[in-house]
């Protein structure tokens, strides 16, 4: 066994049952992106390169590249249900990340399957648009989110263009996320994360609000110049459920995502693919380009 085999061993198995080793887990209830950089695809790919075993529950099926999303097919919510009950009934998870709900009826079903299985880790990144603006959700799944997801959330990891719609109004400026956090927050979760990375100077800014504590964790790192940044969000929400997965704490979770998604925009940075915006490198910690 080589040196690369032993560690990936180690981080990817905990002690089981009678002695066998377990995986952890982390299963992705989202879209997918046929271009494969962005929604299920890039969940699964941010599991395996944190060392976990990753598992999926297709909400919807996009026809999209790295230029638009050209289709959207939803998937009917009875077979969400049906994909949730198998997994968890065999396989079970440690903690669950959930990125694109279009419906309401789509969002009071991934609760109800929550709420039957008890799953109490959960990493709730609110997709509504995607970079090009093709829209996401129906408009009346913004309240739906809040009714029914926000309050079972562990945290919520919106952008700033979804913190807007979440508030009914604009924050697109360093200054104006502090009082968002808060403002998000008391719409049912506890944590939010708010994904800074829109914001227009040379640094990227992330904010961890902890409402309980009352306390806001500022996490600050060079802009990285790339047209490559398709799936930047799901990828950070992603990372902190494979850490939360992993039994760390969700500050620390935040910080271990925010190292992993620069270091992904960093060794894609210079990848031509596609004719827009191209995916990061989900794998650069294991091999590069």
């Amino acid at each position: 066994m080589s040196g690369r085999e032993s560690v990936a061993v180690e981080v990817f198995a905990k002690e089981g049952e009678r002695g066998m080793k377990n995986y952890f887990r982390a299963l992705t209830i989202a879209g997918s992106d046929s271009g494969g950089g962005a929604g299920i695809q890039a969940d699964l790919k941010t599991f395996s390169a944190l060392g976990c075993y990753g598992m999926s529950v297709i909400t919807a099926l996009t026809a999209q590249n790295t230029v638009t999303v050209t289709a959207i097919h939803p998937v009917p919510p009875e077979f969400i249900a049906q994909q949730m009950d198998a997994v968890l009934t065999d396989i079970g998870t440690d903690v669950v990340k959930i990125g694109m709900l279009h419906s309401p009826e789509v969002i009071r079903t991934v609760a109800r399957c929550l709420q039957r299985y008890d799953c109490s880790a959960i990493v709730l990144d609110p997709v509504m648009v995607t970079r090009s603006g093709d829209k996401l959700l129906q408009d009346d799944a913004v309240q739906a989110l809040k009714e029914y997801l926000f309050p079972m959330a562990t945290v919520i990891t919106p952008n700033l263009a979804e913190a807007s719609v979440l508030l009914d109004r604009v924050v697109r400026e360093r200054s104006q996320m502090a009082d968002a956090c808060r403002d998000l927050a008391a719409l049912g979760c506890d944590r939010v994360f708010l994904k800074g990375g829109a914001l227009i100077e040379s640094t990227s800014v992330d904010l961890l609000y902890d409402r309980l504590r009352g306390e806001i964790l500022e996490l600050e790192s060079p802009r990285i110049d790339t047209p490559n940044s398709h799936g930047t969000g799901c990828t950070t929400s992603s990372a902190i459920a494979a850490c939360l997965a992993r039994g760390i704490t969700l500050p620390d979770a935040v910080r271990e995502a925010k190292k992993y998604i620069d270091g992904a925009l960093q060794g894609g940075a210079e990848v031509k693919i596609g004719a827009g915006h191209g995916p990061v490198h989900h794998f650069h910690n294991w091999w590069s380009v």
